[in-house]
């Protein structure tokens, strides 16, 4: 990039297949089409993204989605204002665990299909037969105490039936799970993609199940940027985001995939094999062993409206930071979480493009049912767009009803 683009945006990213979006604006030219002179930093861990762009290092940051409301509601140690004018996809992550761990799931009926049931059901009874014979608890990992990995692990568990102090959840970096598993630190974990796929094909784990089967359509990485920076630069922040855009419907194309896995190999992004980039674009995930499975929606980088930030995905994260003991519920508290997420910056910055938009700016999350089952052969429950495996439909302007109904049936009351 030339010093002679109309704006300068420095932003933050990890190495994650999620930054797509990001490298192929800088990268195909879509940013410097906008006028936008883009620098991507790579940074080694959610905390370092979330720090330096609350002291200013960062304009903007490939954040997890549910961390700008964090930052907001004063959850964090350098609390600033920080907006979500645009997600950077939808789905993306998986729940790997060690070969030690999927053989006893095996032993209680777990097959290789990536159903959150039947691994769910499975892995409860893994759970139990450790705690009845005296056994350590089975330890997993998340990238960071505010991220859809850790919501989406917790609710996945708990709707299992695997109460809450029944399996230990620590953080651990992305870039750092796979070897944590394979030294025996660790027993599982939820995490985006490559990292899932480095422990299947090293040998060293078998993937589970995946974010789109737990929750479809799900949001995993956002835009973050610094409230005062995006209101003292508009225009640059709406230049960035139309790029954006057009790199998601760049990544979206399957003929850009090879050119797309061989960018984020670069050892300036991910540094890490082509082959570990292609089973998330494709959706042929490589489970582990000889296992692949056709996940057509594991990673959608344009379709469903993925970029546009819905504010029921915001207050979906904030129940779950209510009901995990984060925080505790209140109006204002909802308000701040329904502001983070910004559809209004996005729908200005898209305006001049044309592009078809959603009519609203919030949605009941699982309300629609599909006409397939997702899951293995014989599942009962029918998927809809967006629904969860668990078969519950969040309403945004139920909250209240919503968090007490999932405090009463938390597993470890």
């Amino acid at each position: 990039m030339t010093g002679n683009a109309e704006h300068q945006i420095t932003a933050g990213f990890m190495p994650l297949l999620d930054s797509a979006l990001l490298v192929a604006a800088s990268e195909i030219g879509f940013a410097a089409k906008e006028g936008v002179a883009l620098t991507l930093v790579r940074e080694t861990s959610w905390a370092n993204i979330r720090d330096r762009l609350a002291v200013g290092h960062f304009d903007v940051a490939h954040m997890l989605a549910p961390m700008p409301i964090a930052c907001n509601l004063g959850l964090t140690p350098l609390a600033s204002r920080t907006v979500a004018p645009m997600a950077l996809g939808l789905g993306g992550n998986a729940i790997t665990v060690s070969n030690a761990v999927w053989a006893a799931m095996e032993a209680q009926g777990a097959r290789p299909d990536l159903d959150p049931k039947g691994a769910g059901a499975a892995l409860k009874a893994v759970v139990a037969e450790r705690a009845g014979g005296g056994g350590e608890p089975l330890r997993f990992a998340v990238v960071h105490p505010h991220s859809g990995h850790n919501y989406e692990l917790r609710y996945w568990l708990a709707a299992c039936g695997v109460a809450e102090g029944d399996i230990e959840i620590v953080i651990v970096p992305p870039p750092l799970m796979a070897d944590a598993l394979r030294a025996g630190n660790i027993d599982g974990y939820c995490v985006g993609e490559p990292w899932n796929t480095a422990a299947a094909l090293s040998g060293s784990g078998r993937i589970a199940t995946v974010k789109a089967a737990i929750w479809r359509s799900s949001p995993e990485k956002v835009l973050g940027a610094g409230a005062k920076w995006a209101e003292a630069n508009p225009e640059a922040l709406a230049a960035l985001l139309r790029a954006l855009y057009h790199a998601a419907i760049w990544c979206a194309d399957k003929a850009n995939h090879a050119e797309l896995a061989s960018l984020l190999s670069r050892p300036t992004y991910l540094g890490k094999p082509e082959e570990w980039m292609l089973p998330a674009l494709s959706g042929r995930i490589r489970t582990g062993g000889d296992g692949e499975r056709l996940v057509e929606d594991f990673f959608i980088p344009l379709a469903k409206a993925a970029t546009f930030p819905w504010k029921s995905h915001a207050l979906w994260f904030y129940t779950q930071m209510v009901r995990w003991g984060q925080i505790r519920h209140s109006p204002a508290h909802e308000a701040i979480a329904r502001d983070s997420y910004r559809p209004d910056i996005y729908r200005s910055a898209l305006k001049p493009l044309g592009v078809p938009l959603p009519g609203a700016n919030a949605k009941v999350e699982g309300a629609l049912t599909a006409a397939t089952p997702v899951g293995s052969a014989g599942a009962s429950l029918l998927l809809g767009p967006d629904g969860f495996f668990d078969g519950q439909v969040f309403d945004p302007d139920e909250i209240e009803s919503y968090i007490a109904a999932q405090n009463s049936g938390r597993s470890d009351r």
